[in-house]
């Protein structure tokens, strides 16, 4: 499942992408303060899209809530579940990662990247609970199958304000994007 994504694009990116939704973003705390991040794990703050008083609001927050036995709440199950009381955000991002199986020879998993093939910046749906965030995941659509049963909820930048406020289904929005949505690159090990 996801444990590692990215934003390295310039967070003006971020907020004329969501801006142009028709929705205008805020910044409750102050214009959140960091750079390109090549590599966002559980723990880490990242911004975040919520609804807050004034609307929609760019918040920085740490990504994993701690769950009853005190383990992190990293990814979290969409089927079959209703969001419609729940506290959903926007989770910006560039690049995600997931791992399979070592390579013959090698000790530390083969890691891909997975980035959207027609979008620089895409969302990744999420919740907010405690002040953390977590991702919603669904049934691996073709692009992830191969590489993980599971992956996390992607949503298009124009789809962004439809998951924050509840503006269509919950199905047609969680759910995998269709086949050739996204491109793969192995990272390591690199070819020699």
């Amino acid at each position: 499942m996801c444990n590692e994504y990215q934003l390295i694009l310039p967070f003006d990116d971020v907020i004329a992408a969501f801006n142009r939704t028709g929705d205008k973003l805020v910044f409750p705390g102050g214009m959140p303060n960091f750079g390109p991040m090549a590599s966002i794990r559980i723990g880490n703050r990242a911004p975040v899209i919520q609804i807050g008083a004034e609307g929609a609001e760019a918040v920085m927050a740490p990504w994993a809530w701690k769950g009853p036995g005190g383990r992190p709440v990293f990814n979290f199950r969409s089927d079959w579940r209703s969001f419609e009381g729940s506290h959903r955000c926007l989770i910006p991002a560039d690049g995600f990662f997931e791992f399979t199986d070592p390579e013959p020879g090698q000790k530390r998993k083969t890691k891909w990247r997975f980035t959207l093939a027609d979008q620089r910046l895409f969302w990744i749906a999420g919740l907010i609970k405690d002040g953390a965030f977590t991702m919603l995941t669904t049934e691996p659509g073709a692009d992830i199958a191969a590489y993980h049963d599971r992956q996390i909820v992607l949503l298009r930048t124009e789809d962004g304000a439809a998951w924050l406020r509840l503006q269509r289904p919950q199905t047609e929005l969680l759910r995998a994007l269709p086949a050739g949505s996204l491109d793969v690159e192995k990272v390591f090990p690199l070819a020699a």
